[in-house]
């Protein structure tokens, strides 16, 4: 459960991430003035720390996921009283207290 529930959350990071990104790769330019320059440097320290925001997320979620499970308490299981013995008719084993 908890493995599904990380990975439709690691697919909607990822997509989200692709829809913010995509419209930055059609966009390029030629810088003319410094302005412009200025400009596509920014927008390239922003994808790159977006891209780095992603990648630690990833990374999170496959944590999340090759944590061990914590142990299991023990089943709870009946004791026998020591005035009890088993006995065996045939296939049948039943078990006598007094």
């Amino acid at each position: 459960m908890l493995r599904h529930s990380l990975s439709v959350l690691a697919g909607t990071v990822l997509a989200a991430s692709v829809c913010l990104i995509a419209p930055s790769y059609a966009q390029i330019v030629i810088p003319t003035n410094r302005n412009a320059l200025v400009q596509q440097n920014e927008l390239q320290q922003l994808q790159n720390r977006l891209q780095r925001q992603q990648y630690q997320q990833q990374q999170q979620i496959y944590r999340e996921l090759d944590r061990p499970a914590p142990p299991r308490s023990q089943p709870d299981v009946p004791v026998f009283d020591k005035t009890c013995r088993m006995e065996a008719v045939g296939n049948t084993i039943s078990r006598v207290c007094r």
